[in-house]
């Protein structure tokens, strides 16, 4: 049960959780896409392309984050 006793307040808080999803995995993936360009530039590979995998890693901790901000937001009704 919420303990909130607006229910149009807390539907609002949980649109705007839900909003933000998009806007975190973006900046996740893009930190580590950016991270993954200065070491390539700074620490050359030749069998490592350090790009592919910061963004694998981005893009998997992304989606970590969305689904447990999912289920975080699935408990609280």
């Amino acid at each position: 049960m919420s303990t909130n006793k607006d229910p149009k307040k807390n539907n609002y808080n949980k649109w705007l959780a839900l909003i933000n999803i998009p806007i975190q995995m973006g900046v996740i993936i893009f930190l580590f896409s950016y991270l993954g360009n200065w070491l390539d530039q700074n620490h050359p590979s030749p069998k490592v392309y350090y790009v592919k995998v910061m963004v694998l890693i981005g893009v998997f901790l992304a989606l970590y984050n969305v689904i447990r901000q999912v289920n975080e937001i699935n408990n609280k009704q």
